[in-house]
């Protein structure tokens, strides 16, 4: 506190005011003031530049010529927020909660309705502004309206929810994203809540973001285990819940729902792929961070151990993707495959690429019309009689989505069906490029 014995009056900044203050990033830190203004200021130790900025010469004999400082105490993470928060200097808009003593965080949070079920993380002031430091966007950006409430969803107000759902600073430009390609009108955002399908937002990540925030594209991919997979479309669904009001058994008229809705996103496995990013089959330039969103329920899986040749493989494939939704659902249902490495590997040694499974799969999944219609094999569910002596195909042009996904044994791939966009309602899938 009293270093330097020199100095008259030093200040022993221990609450760090004046550092702040002061915007000290380095110390030492040397600053020059006239009349209560800033001249100059120097970083570190450095003889010369001390002696030009003080005016005084011979300082510091008995050290170096120079070493290097170090990073300021006020700038440590956890430190600026505090800092920012008790000078007032946040920016946060959004509405502060005040608990009571003796009120728990969690069943505070649960009775206020933020919750999708499982305990949150809570949104401290100090939370929120760690996390918008994992963006460069202005927090008071609108992003879109989020339906059914059509409230203005803010970089703010998704950062919230992201601290909420247990997210890291960097995974906010990825959630970002998702937040803008699910209020695309062409995903439908209303509709996907409305519906009383099983469907919720599916976020399938390209590019070099997945290895970055270190996402799980490999064994359990679509499962529990990896914190940004589980986090980032957790961050989704609370976007969803709390600023547009999408709650279950409100305007979320899913009649059954899929466990997916509390999260459901993952990572294409592009390393080792002989085939293009499905980011880049919708035209994202190769090596760009994009997300794609799709309107998906619950995996169906598609189990072959056996098939060696890349027809027998397809054949299996499309005979699995016909029976999604009903198997007279045709013509224009909408689905993703997800290919695990060893399937992908028997149409790499053939030499196909994604475009002729693409082709081989829509001619497969062509149906005779006689089979569709209502009645046909004694089942009443089906389409009208004018489908009779056609040719239908089960899923739309550009229905069906390819991506790489999960571990390297089993020889298990599978489906995640859609909520078609065929007829006069529906969900397109949307793509997004991550922005810093």
């Amino acid at each position: 506190p009293t270093f330097p014995e020199t100095v008259p009056g030093p200040l022993d900044d221990q609450a760090l005011d004046v550092s702040h203050r002061l915007k000290i990033e380095i110390v030492p830190t040397l600053i020059r003031l006239e009349n209560g203004r800033e001249i100059v200021r120097t970083y570190g130790w450095d003889r010369a530049e001390w002696e030009r900025v003080t005016g005084v010469s011979g300082l510091g004999e008995e050290l170096p010529e120079s070493r290097p400082g170090c990073g300021a105490k006020n700038i440590e993470p956890g430190t600026i927020e505090r800092l920012k928060i008790r000078f007032n200097e946040t920016g946060l808009r959004s509405r502060r909660i005040a608990l009571g003593d003796d009120e728990d965080e969690q069943e505070a949070m649960f009775a206020r309705g933020w919750s999708d079920g499982l305990p949150l993380v809570p949104p401290t002031e100090e939370r929120v502004l760690r996390m918008l430091d994992g963006t460069a966007r202005d927090p008071q950006e609108v992003i879109g309206l989020v339906p059914p409430a059509l409230a203005p969803a803010t970089v703010e107000k998704i950062a919230v929810n992201a601290v909420m759902a247990g997210c890291k600073p960097e995974y906010l430009p990825v959630i970002l994203a998702a937040v803008e390609a699910v209020l695309d009108e062409n995903f439908a955002m209303h509709g996907v809540l409305a519906t009383t399908m099983f469907v919720g937002p599916v976020v399938i990540v390209n590019g070099p973001i997945r290895r970055q925030i270190g996402m799980n594209a490999k064994g359990n991919a679509l499962g529990q285990g990896n914190r940004a997979n589980s986090s980032i479309g957790r961050a989704l669904q609370l976007v969803i819940r709390n600023i547009g009001e999408g709650r279950p058994q409100e305007v979320d008229r899913a009649t059954l729902g899929n466990p997916g809705k509390l999260s459901y996103c993952f990572a294409e496995d592009e390393e080792g792929s002989s085939w293009e990013p499905l980011s880049v089959e919708r035209g994202v330039k190769p090596g760009v961070s994009a997300v794609t969103v799709f309107a998906g329920f619950g995996l169906q899986g598609v189990v072959d151990q056996k098939s060696r040749e890349p027809e027998s493989l397809a054949r299996s494939m499309a005979a699995s993707l016909k029976a999604i939704h009903h198997v007279k659902s045709a013509p224009g249902c909408d689905a993703i495959l997800v290919v695990c490495p060893e399937h992908e590997r028997t149409f790499r040694n053939a030499g196909w690429s994604k475009a002729r499974l693409y082709e081989e799969l829509y001619r497969l999944c062509e149906i005779p019309g006689d089979d569709v219609v209502a009645g046909a094999n004694g089942i009443a569910e089906g389409g009208p009689a004018s489908l009779a002596g056609k040719t239908v195909n089960k899923f739309r042009p550009g229905g069906l989505m390819i991506v790489r996904a999960g571990g390297d044994a089993g020889m298990f791939s599978g489906i995640i069906g859609g909520w078609s966009a065929g007829g006069a309602r529906g969900s397109l899938p949307v793509t997004r490029e991550v922005r810093g």
